[in-house]
């Protein structure tokens, strides 16, 4: 197989000679992209996926060039390009005809920088609030709405040449732990996953995806520690057999804890070959990698890997490479245009949702002199799949360009008691709260930081800033809104809704559970 089944990563904005030489020399797959590691600016990454293509052998095919642009909570490409507010804004639309327009200017973007796979959409569903993992990645709780605008988004990217990935199959909504961090388990039958998980995957494959990434977590029923992307059942009986799936399927990354690490890796990345697995997702650590190099050609001497298995996987990726090669390198201008720019701002107006309203501050219409506060902490990134950190908050400075007194208060990202305490007093100076929350409902900081606010007796807004269960971490807020994510057009449309200068037109995409609905939304 030499390495043609292995996606590689790396440390640098240049490519590395190793990486080179692994190209060049052992044929892989092809190169996973990592904010944290390769992206600049676009052009830099526009001449970085130049000289990965370049490094190929002559005459092959397009390397696949991947990354994880979903767009809201994971921009895996960096502030320069345009800032879509992700899955769950669509939700909160339901509209699929925007999701195929988001996705297509998506698709448009990562063509002009050289990146032709999206490890996009997600087909979890957003069915356990708990999931510390998922968040706003989701398109929301409904199977069949998350199938709808999975395959719109399908449709979007793959029809301007960037490869759809699905995942996380067979669907990782429901757990309560993070794989980054261990082995969640999805407490699933194969019957219940039928009726529910792989509704949105196979709405997904119906739209023609080409790539679907398994998920690290384990299922009722299998060896308590088998994860499903080393699990024949999984990816030979339920993927290819039951679904029909006759593209590239791919692990979810090798360094996730869900998986053995260190030099135990290589055995789990042979036991995921040997269970069906087409590609396996290397990561940028340098050691790890040339661990799993040297494993897999010793496996491959063994007969560990099946002659027949490693020749379809290869027929599969051939085929997925020759494809890529149909399509041609827009001008980088295209990346964070105009239009693409309106397109956000779009969809973040449409998407901003009003829960609750029963005071009537909304909307707002301070007096000249009126003094609004504006709390929040600092953006953090609550899971690895998570780009929050990069994103400064603007939700402040969105409302002073409309109201001269505005004033922000900002706290660390996890406020501690001194903080929080001190909390009240400051805020006496003013008229009126808007407090921004981020998964309040598993961060007790957060919590805490809003119930400080709401017993300061001042009039308040609460902003579910990023998942719209935070509701059940203050129930008592009586006006409630929620945006979905912190990005830029997101922020400058809340502040729009905020002060009446658009309307808040935004449905729930999931249930609150005790509260609020599915579909739930006022307007304003």
């Amino acid at each position: 197989m030499t390495l043609a089944r292995l996606m590689i990563a790396f440390v640098g904005t240049e490519l590395p000679r190793s990486a080179a030489r692994r190209i060049r020399e052992h044929g892989v797959a092809g190169v996973t992209l990592f904010r944290v590691h390769n992206v600049g600016d676009p052009p830099q990454i526009r001449r970085l996926t130049a000289a990965i293509q370049k490094a190929r052998p002559a005459g092959a095919p397009p390397l696949l060039v991947a990354a994880d642009q979903e767009g809201g909570q994971l921009v895996g490409l960096g502030e320069g390009t345009t800032q879509f507010a992700g899955a769950m804004a669509l939700g909160a639309t339901g509209d699929e005809e925007l999701a195929e327009r988001v996705a297509a200017a998506t698709a448009r973007e990562l063509r002009a920088l050289g990146v032709n796979v999206n490890y996009a959409p997600v087909c979890d569903v957003a069915n356990n609030p708990a999931n510390p993992a998922l968040g706003i990645r989701s398109f929301g709780d409904d199977p069949e709405s998350v199938g709808r605008l999975a395959a719109a988004t399908v449709r979007g990217l793959q029809g301007h040449g960037v490869a759809a990935t699905a995942k996380h199959f067979p669907g990782a909504g429901d757990t309560a732990a993070d794989p980054h961090h261990g082995l969640p388990l999805v407490p699933r039958t194969n019957a219940e996953l039928a009726g529910r998980e792989l509704v949105p995957f196979r709405a997904a494959l119906e739209a023609g995806a080409r790539m679907v990434m398994t998920g690290h977590f384990a299922l009722p029923g299998q060896n308590d520690d088998l994860p499903t992307s080393l699990s024949a059942a999984v990816l030979r009986d339920l993927l290819r057999g039951q679904l029909h799936f006759g593209g590239v399927s791919v692990t979810d990354a090798l360094d996730m804890r869900a998986l053995a690490q260190g030099s135990a890796q290589i055995v789990d990345a042979v036991v995921a070959l040997r269970a069906g697995e087409d590609v396996l997702l290397g990561t940028a650590d340098e050691r790890a990698l040339e661990r799993l190099v040297e494993g897999l050609a010793q496996a491959q001497r063994r007969g560990l890997i099946d002659a027949d298995d490693d020749a379809a996987a290869r027929r599969r990726l051939g085929d997925l490479r020759r494809w890529l090669a149909r399509y041609d390198q827009p001008s980088l201008d295209v990346v964070g245009c105009g239009e693409h720019r309106a397109l956000a701002a779009e969809l973040a107006e449409r998407s901003m949702t009003l829960i609750r309203n029963d005071d009537r501050l909304l909307p707002l219409k301070p007096a000249a002199d009126a003094r609004i506060a504006v709390v929040q902490s600092m953006p953090a990134d609550l899971t690895p799949a998570d780009t929050s950190s990069t994103v400064p908050p603007t939700l402040a400075s969105a409302l002073r360009r409309r109201l001269a007194g505005v004033e922000e208060i900002l706290l660390r990202a996890a406020p501690g008691e001194a903080d929080i305490a001190g909390l009240g007093e400051r805020l006496s100076a003013f008229d009126l709260v808007v407090v921004g929350t981020f998964s309040a409902h598993l961060q007790p900081a957060q919590a805490a930081l809003t119930a400080a606010v709401l017993a300061s007796g001042k009039p308040a807004v609460t902003v579910a800033l990023r998942t719209p269960w935070d509701l059940l971490a203050y129930p008592s807020a009586r006006t409630h809104v929620c945006s979905y994510g912190i990005l830029p057009p997101s922020m400058a449309a809340l502040a729009a809704a905020l002060l009446g200068e658009a309307q808040f037109v935004g449905r729930l995409p999931v249930d609150i559970a005790g509260l609020h609905p599915r579909g739930h939304g006022l307007m304003a």
